[in-house]
């Protein structure tokens, strides 16, 4: 597997490069790397350039590197949440090229595995009882899809959701880590980030906000549905390019996937990142998305989060 370069550290001439809008660790590197694997010989590199979760990533590639032909960014539901609530400035989906999801990921909620609550019931009256007393790791801010998540948890079980203690990380990779390390006492993240940690047995997943139960490590994992809270929320994982990337090169990555994601070793590998079957590409992915982002829209603007 190639060497990974940190920041805006270039590649040499025509790798490719995929570049992560976070820390190492999270949903947005299993991405790349995801993306990795489906190049020739995993000829790519992968740099990490967080900061504003993607905020800085994304003003880098549509001022900066608007035209490279060989460079991708990951992006998450995440991502086209902050682009709905105005946290990328006055960008809009149009403002760059959406090349491919390459898989769904999903909410979940976990706490350490010797943590006194056992489900998520436990969780939410302990939030709703002693709100300051129980940090939560998510990463991003207020408005995040992380708080939201527990948000709209959080309203279902009574509770305000600006009493929570929420403690802003840049990506799920920090979350987990200061959960461990007894800093937060639950985390709000994705269930690719939690099937990671599962296998140590360090965590204990409360639930997954997905419609039914998901296959493997978080198999024995019930919806949160199942707890009586009617929450879901999938997560759209792929990569998108810069703005002014010609139409050839912009199709040349748009067949690459559409190719790659047709394979029985590329459904193997999205397996053993945690991903869940999802596969869209060029046009078809653009409306999508920018439907999705709409409906983003409307979510935040009801717990007040757009600006």
């Amino acid at each position: 597997m190639s060497s990974q370069v940190y920041a805006l550290d270039k590649p040499a001439a025509e790798k490719p490069l995929c570049i992560v809008p976070a820390k190492p660790g999270g949903g947005m590197d299993l991405t790349c790397k995801l993306a990795q694997t489906a190049t020739a010989a995993h000829d790519m590199h992968i740099s990490y350039l967080p900061g504003g979760v993607g905020a800085i990533a994304w003003t880098t590639i549509i001022s900066q590197r608007k035209a490279e032909a060989n460079t991708l960014v990951a992006y998450s539901g995440g991502s086209l949440l902050n682009l709905a609530e105005g946290k990328f400035g006055k960008s809009d989906a149009s403002n760059v090229r959406w090349v491919a999801a390459i898989g769904t990921d999903y909410g979940m909620i976990a706490v350490r595995k010797d943590s006194p609550y056992k489900n998520l019931r436990e969780l939410m009256d302990a939030i709703k009882s002693k709100p300051a007393q129980i940090a939560i790791g998510a990463g991003g801010t207020v408005g995040s899809q992380d708080w939201l998540k527990m948000a709209q948890v959080g309203k279902q079980a009574g509770i305000d959701p600006k009493s929570m203690r929420l403690v802003a990380f840049e990506g799920g990779g920090e979350s987990f880590t200061a959960l461990l390390a007894d800093h937060v006492q639950a985390v709000s993240g994705d269930a690719s980030e939690a099937s990671l940690h599962a296998r140590d047995d360090k965590i204990r997943v409360l639930a997954v906000l997905s419609d039914a139960r998901l296959p493997g490590p978080l198999a024995n994992v019930p919806t949160a549905r199942e707890q009586g809270f009617d929450v879901t929320w999938p997560i759209i994982r792929g990569v998108y390019m810069g703005p002014q990337v010609s139409d050839r090169d912009y199709q040349k990555w748009v067949e690459h996937f559409q190719q790659a994601m047709a394979t029985p070793a590329f459904d193997e590998q999205r397996r053993m990142h945690g991903l869940f079957p999802f596969a869209m590409t060029g046009k078809e992915l653009t409306e999508y998305i920018q439907k999705a982002v709409n409906n983003y829209r409307l979510q935040a603007k009801e717990f007040g989060m757009v600006r």
